[in-house]
């Protein structure tokens, strides 16, 4: 069966496609498309049978030899997805590749058998070790590059015009799991690079990151991106050495724009990326200045703690744990190379997270994010994240709002592209009550990023306007686009609460409350929820249970403010507000102005002195 001797040198056509077998190409409308081996072996063997079943068992044979031990159907399921992105086929609506349900696989489309022209030179297939063959190829690539040069035209498929781009995930192809986080890594890398394009949007890395070992093709990824084109990759690490391979395909005709293959140290893969960066932009034609690298060379010990450290931080969000593993790693990375600036970037943002979702204290975490992140911006001020770390330190423990909103613009301005940074200028500018300016960078996100502008932006411009009606709106918007995250649900119940619907607010309050896993603002806004319903005990208990966790671990003392001020102890309510005025608490400053739960102590003259003190802004 497949693959026999007598497709050996002939061309073979099928639809827009041709595949010539003596260069071992796949060619769409005479335009060469990247196919790694075994896809194209599939390929060859399905043509070889055009409308009849080809087995998995067949497939399998043909593809590996008896005495290989790998995970056959994983691999064989990867070789077929690749082979259809390559063809911009569909499991769905096959055109070209329709799957019998746990048979294998028939070819649908006409195939052609046309003779080879005389005097075509083949090129033998290249076998042995990854490196040799990556050797040989790097002897043909230059070859063909000399050719083009000479004789070549400039490809009309590089001047359409790129406006915006999605970095997919990268995939590792070297068969060890451990080496996942530097796939994942160098994906996170080059969103961040990238980022600093002008003119371009490149999406945030959690709107890609759900397409990782995806079984969608190219063309609906872009198309459900809404993006112009689509940069793919794979990772090898061998020794102290990677291999990247980087690709850039039009999300509007499936064909690969541009394909290039990264070898070097692994102690040098930083400047690796940035080459990788610089490329792409050059090929769209983007204005690119590199900022965010602090220098191009670290070893290989610090970089690989610091990729870890990143993979635990977008991890991190349900539980302290995970931070806390990414401290380690940030630290370990520090230990190997005291002058590499991401590392403590990345170590001040575990902080500031510690502390935004109450898991530290502030008196614990303040020092050591402040320390790190002028360390950071002492060796590299331009990386665009460390200014927004700092704007939130500003904001939200300094209570200093005019360096707060300095720095939040200038990490903006040095990562144009960095969602995450204009969600954070958006929550301050919300704060601050600044509609217009807050509706701007949340119409901003939607360019940059679709997929990430959700209705959550809009909530905190509502929730600090008091705006109640507007924000059960949103919150019903945002409960049906992420029903699992459990701020939708809080906003919702705030909302609710707001707008006199206690029972559907304490609804909302105890989904957020189970599925942040006891978050304390939550938990206290059920407390609160339930003083003003009337049911007191159901209060107290909240209350008597969080001031004894806080015998064991970090409780705002702001949350048990609140509790205080919905049974009207007002007094109490005091009390702990001064605590929390005490240790320069990171809820104070967002909360004291809108929150609902200090309502019922909102004309104490006591509430208007601690504005004072704090010189917050009215």
């Amino acid at each position: 069966m497949p693959a026999s001797g007598k497709l050996a040198g002939s061309l073979i056509r099928f639809g827009i496609f041709e595949i010539d077998t003596a260069l071992n190409e796949l060619r769409n409308n005479g335009i060469k498309v990247k196919l790694q081996e075994q896809p194209f072996q599939v390929l060859l063997a399905l043509v070889e049978h055009p409308q009849q079943l080809v087995t998995r068992s067949e497939l399998k044979n043909h593809l590996w030899p008896a005495d290989t031990y790998v995970d056959f159907d994983q691999g064989l399921n990867r070789a077929v997805a690749k082979l259809r992105d390559a063809l911009d086929d569909t499991a769905e609506q096959p055109v070209y590749i329709q799957t019998i349900a746990r048979k294998g696989y028939r070819f649908l489309a006409p195939v052609e058998h046309i003779e080879a022209p005389v005097g075509r030179i083949a090129v033998p297939t290249l076998r042995g070790s990854p490196w040799a063959v990556a050797g040989a190829m790097a002897v043909l690539v230059g070859v063909l590059a000399v050719l083009f040069l000479r004789f070549g035209q400039s490809n009309p498929r590089t001047q359409a015009q790129i406006r915006s781009m999605a970095v997919l995930p990268f995939e590792n192809i070297s068969g060890d799991p451990q080496q996942e986080f530097l796939a994942d890594g160098i994906t996170d890398a080059l969103i961040t690079e990238l980022a600093q394009m002008r003119g371009v949007s490149v999406l945030s890395r959690s709107s890609v990151m759900s397409y990782k070992a995806r079984q969608v093709s190219l063309s609906q990824i872009a198309r459900t991106l809404k993006v112009d084109a689509v940069v793919e990759g794979t990772t090898l690490r061998s020794d102290g050495t990677v291999r990247i391979t980087v690709q850039l395909i039009s999300a509007l005709t499936g064909q690969h724009l541009w394909a290039q293959t990264y070898e070097q140290s692994f102690n040098s893969i930083i400047a690796l990326q940035d080459n990788i960066a610089k490329d792409v932009a050059e090929q769209i034609h983007a204005d690119f200045q590199l900022g965010h690298a602090s220098n191009l060379e670290t070893n290989g010990i610090a970089y690989e703690a610091y990729l870890r450290g990143r993979s635990y931080v977008f991890a991190g969000f349900d539980t302290p744990q995970t931070l806390r593993r990414a401290q380690h790693y940030f630290e370990q990375a520090i230990q190997a190379d005291p002058n590499f600036a991401p590392a403590y970037s990345g170590l001040a943002q575990s902080y500031v997270l510690l502390s935004e979702f109450r898991w530290l204290s502030p008196n614990d975490a303040y020092r050591p994010a402040r320390e790190a992140i002028q360390k950071a911006l002492q060796l590299n001020p331009m990386i665009g994240e460390a200014h927004t770390t700092l704007g939130w330190l500003s904001w939200r423990h300094d209570w200093d709002v005019q360096t707060a909103e300095k720095e939040y613009r200038y990490g903006c301005e040095l990562s144009p592209n960095d969602v995450d940074a204009h969600q954070a200028l958006t929550w301050f500018l919300a704060w601050r009550g600044r509609t217009a300016e807050a509706l701007a960078q949340i119409s901003r996100i939607r360019q940059i990023d679709p997929a990430q502008a959700l209705p959550l932006d809009e909530a905190g411009i509502y929730y600090h306007q008091r705006n109640y009606k507007s924000l059960v709106d949103v919150g019903e918007k945002s409960v049906a686009l992420r029903p699992d995250f459990w701020v939708s649900h809080y906003f919702l119940g705030v909302g609710y609460e707001g707008s006199g619907q206690l029972s559907a607010a304490i609804s909302e309050y105890k989904k957020a409350v189970e599925m942040s896993q006891g978050d304390t603002d939550p938990t206290a806004q059920l407390a609160h929820g339930y003083a003003v319903a009337g049911e007191r005990a159901a209060a107290e208990q909240i209350l008597d249970r969080l001031q004894k966790d806080a015998k064991t671990r970090y409780v705002s003392p702001y949350m048990i403010a609140t509790i205080y001020a919905g049974l009207d102890e007002k007094d109490k309510a005091f009390y702990f507000l001064e605590k929390a005025y005490a240790e320069r608490s990171t809820d104070l400053p967002y909360f004291l102005k809108a929150d609902l739960r200090l309502d019922q102590i909102r004309s104490d003259p006591r509430l208007q002195d601690l504005f004072r003190r704090m010189r917050l802004p009215n």
